[in-house]
């Protein structure tokens, strides 16, 4: 019986936009769906786990937990970045602990089975025995480190845990194409481009609020001063991707009237435009004509959330120290903007605890963005 009401439930969310509701209390405050999601649309997809920029160098490591999963992140001796489980294949051990530079192999700190850069098996102290370092039933060729499949585009490192998606440049043709004006390295200057927001919310209420644009006059007064709410359009691609554009950029200027410099060969369109996107199911990209960023979100659990932001420039000139002040007082600026959507989003995480909340209604005109996300959960979750 609770499997059908479930099923009726996701019917309601993949109705049209006029009359659907969108995802019930369940999808918000139950342990069991969180695992379910955890499963379907984390790991049978290709998620966020982190960014490219933190394995900079030829053997850079960076260990994570991605909901649950010990993984590690390396930049091999031949300069490609892989993904693998972060565990030796004899006993299970955790293999690296910290994030640095690998000087020789990975080693496991239990009985010494060391791994190349690549997960090659390379040697395997005493498995046969005192002084023997072979065994006929241990096959080094078939026990290297379990790779997960994963690919970089705009600096963030995706992966697909189940190994069952499609291609990612398949998968994502349509965004691909979309912001192919903007394909050219992304530079980040350190420090003074990061941060990070702990939410106590959902991380699909983080990306419901940041397809629209609807809640601008009231959330973002400041925005919406100049980037007002008839400013923007909605983006919207089935089962890949939504959000929002503006028609009305304003470049940031510093106190001696000074901008940051334009990615080159943009289109007349960037001049007074910027998109930002959520890309399913936990990226939000945005692109302006001298600056990017993108915010990882890492779900904790039912409640909670952290969002990684990084931001990105598109000319060196941006990135040297005469840029200093103006890169501050842009990542303050987006700081900003992002903090004053927390009591939005933790307020419907409060509010999914209210028994007779059926998952609310979009408004056909201004919430079709956050609808097609909900629909593409939907449609996830009743596989």
């Amino acid at each position: 019986m609770e499997q059908r009401l479930v099923d009726e439930d996701l019917a309601r969310v993949m109705e049209p936009v006029a009359t659907a509701n969108g995802l019930s209390n369940r999808y918000y405050t139950d342990r069991q769906c969180f695992e379910a999601e955890k499963e379907r649309v984390f790991f049978d997809n290709w998620a966020a786990i982190g960014f490219a920029k933190d394995v900079p160098e030829n053997g850079d490591a960076m260990p994570l937990t991605f909901l649950g999963q010990p993984l590690v992140v390396i930049r091999g001796r031949d300069g490609k970045l892989r993904v693998f489980q972060n565990i030796c294949r004899h006993r299970g051990m955790i293999l690296v602990r910290e994030p640095g530079r690998i000087r020789g192999a990975i080693r496991c700190p239990y009985h010494s089975w060391c791994y190349d850069l690549d997960g090659a098996l390379k040697a395997t102290p005493h498995v046969g025995g005192p002084g023997h370092n072979t065994h006929a039933a241990i096959d080094r060729d078939a026990l290297g480190l379990i790779e997960v499949r994963s690919h970089v585009w705009r600096d963030v490192v995706f992966v697909n845990i189940s190994g069952d998606a499609p291609p990612f440049e398949e998968a994502h043709e349509k965004m691909l194409a979309r912001w192919r004006e903007f394909d050219r390295p992304l530079l980040h200057s350190g420090a003074d481009s990061s941060f990070k927001l702990e939410v106590a919310t959902n991380w699909k209420l983080a990306v419901e609020n940041y397809c629209e644009s609807y809640h601008l006059p009231w959330v973002h007064p400041g925005l919406n001063s100049y980037s007002r709410l008839e400013d923007h359009y909605h983006i919207e691609e089935p089962g890949a991707f939504s959000g929002q554009g503006t028609l009305v950029y304003r470049q940031l200027r510093g106190d001696e009237n000074e901008t940051f410099a334009d990615a080159p060969g943009l289109g007349e369109k960037w001049d007074t435009a910027a998109e930002y996107i959520a890309l399913y199911p936990n990226v939000l990209f945005g692109v302006h004509r001298d600056h990017s960023f993108a915010i990882i979100l890492e779900p904790r659990d039912n409640a909670s959330t952290v969002e990684h932001v990084e931001i990105y420039y598109h000319d060196e000139s941006s990135t040297g120290p005469e840029r200093a002040a103006l890169r501050a007082k842009n990542t303050a600026q987006w700081r900003v903007v992002f903090e004053e959507d927390i009591f939005v989003v933790e307020g419907m995480q409060e509010g999914r605890n209210a028994v007779h909340f059926d998952g609310g209604r979009f408004s056909p005109a201004m919430d079709s963005p956050t609808h097609m996300f909900h629909h593409w959960i939907a449609t996830q979750l009743a596989r």
